[in-house]
Formats: structure tokens, C-alpha cells, sequence
């Protein structure tokens, strides 16, 4: 009922399948009265800007970080499967016509791997793309650093820019 993922000394534990939370929530609705009406807890951070967008060591994270690696998957650029993710010829191709420098595999570095986003609860993309995605972003002002914490500000260009390069829309902010 339980699955394991490793991130560096850090082990995060899921539910193995939407069966087993179906059947969680099955026994806790017997156990405690409650109602699928009633709204879950929000998980993550309390910090709204957190959530929306920040780093993570060297790339995106957030609602935007996990919006993009959805994106990339959905239009083919990525592969991702279990704790393993690859970069497609049709995103190496995308990567270059946006401008984003297509990391050399020859490096120590995965090009691309999935990173457990603890805020989405869903796998953002890490690695050597993922860090040329941010640096990319940053570059081109679609993201600022918010003074002393990780949080991420959207801009007004970047709410564009990521529409055009991702096909994401972004929560007006």
C-alpha cells in the first residue's frame, strides 16, 4: 500500500495506487463520520507564494515547476517512468527553438529525473534541463526571487512566457 521514492538522503513515502487511498478514505469515513462534502486539509506549505513557485536546489518547484514537467510530458518532450525520466528528440528540439540550451548527456548529471514536489504532492523535473529551464526563466524575467525565502514571483512576462514556450496557464497573481 506503500511506495518509497529516494531523493538523495531524504525517503518520501506515498500511497502505492488511487485504489489504496480510495480504500483509506473508505475506512475513514466509517471511522469518522465524515462526509465527502467536507474539504481536506490543504498539504504543503502555508506560504501561498511557496506553493505557487520556488526553487528547488537549481530548478523550478511549486505549482508552476509541476505545471511544466506535466506540459513537457503531455507534448512528448519528456519520458518518465517510476524514478527515471528522459529528455525526447522532440524536446531536445522544443529546448533548442525556445533557447533553452540542450544539456550535454555526457555529463555526471541526469539530464532529466523526476523530483517528489512536497508541495504538489506530484513529481516536478530535476536535473541539468530542469536547471537550464530556470535559468532560462530567470534570464528572461518571467521569474523573480522574492527577498529571503525561495519563493518565486511569477511576472506578468513570465505568465506569457510560459503560456507561449509551455502551453500552461498560470494563476493570475
Amino acid at each position: 500500500m506503500i511506495a518509497v521514492e529516494k531523493q538523495g538522503r531524504h525517503r518520501y513515502h506515498r500511497l502505492s495506487s488511487p485504489e489504496a487511498a480510495r480504500m483509506i478514505e473508505s475506512v475513514m469515513q466509517i471511522a469518522g463520520g465524515i462526509t465527502l462534502r467536507q474539504s481536506p486539509r490543504r498539504v504543503g506549505p502555508k506560504d501561498a507564494a511557496l506553493r505557487e513557485a520556488r526553487i528547488c536546489y537549481d530548478h523550478l518547484a511549486g505549482a508552476l515547476g509541476v505545471s511544466i514537467a506535466d506540459a513537457l510530458r503531455t507534448r512528448g518532450a519528456v519520458e518518465i517512468a517510476g524514478d527515471a525520466a528522459a529528455l525526447t528528440e522532440i524536446g531536445r528540439a522544443r529546448m533548442r527553438e525556445l533557447g533553452i540550451l540542450a544539456p550535454e548527456t555526457q555529463s555526471a548529471r541526469p539530464v532529466c529525473r523526476p523530483c517528489p514536489d512536497w508541495s504538489e504532492r506530484r513529481p516536478h523535473i530535476a536535473g541539468a534541463l530542469r536547471a537550464a529551464i530556470c535559468a532560462h526563466a530567470l534570464d528572461r524575467g518571467w521569474v523573480r526571487r522574492r527577498t529571503g525565502t525561495r519563493a518565486l514571483e511569477i511576472t506578468p512576462a513570465g505568465r506569457i512566457g510560459v503560456r507561449e514556450a509551455f502551453g500552461i496557464e498560470t494563476a493570475a497573481g
